[in-house]
């Protein structure tokens, strides 16, 4: 007996070995009235003249964790990427944090990022 019918029931149906389609979980319409108000991307940046394009998320109200790794090891291109992105962190009101080595995320106004790491009990 797999994990999936222990979870799922006895039925395989819609289970193959080690594959669950989820399609059949989501709502297949989605209207004004259910949608959210703030969505989270992810997204990733190739070069500098990629921020207008992710900037209009942020502006549009919503959260963007960005993967900076194409370009982490490009200094100056880096440093003008960050810099531009605080600065528009502060013309928001939101906040901007690195996560781990190379990923960054960037949150709307009334939007905190808390800096602390939360741990498991047997961390």
């Amino acid at each position: 007996m797999g994990l999936g019918s222990r979870i799922f029931g006895g039925k395989k149906t819609g289970i193959t070995e080690g594959y669950v389609d989820l399609e059949k979980y989501v709502e297949s319409k989605t209207d004004e009235k259910t949608s959210a108000k703030m969505h989270v991307a992810v997204g990733e940046i190739q070069r500098y003249e990629d921020i207008k394009q992710l900037s209009d998320y942020v502006y549009g109200g919503n959260v963007l964790i960005l993967d900076f790794s194409p370009v982490s090891d490009e200094e100056v291109i880096l440093k003008r990427i960050t810099d531009e992105l605080r600065r528009i962190a502060d013309d928001i009101g939101g906040d901007i944090a690195g996560i781990g080595n190379n990923l960054m995320i960037i949150s709307p106004s009334g939007v905190k990022i808390d800096r602390r790491r939360i741990r498991g009990k047997y961390a």
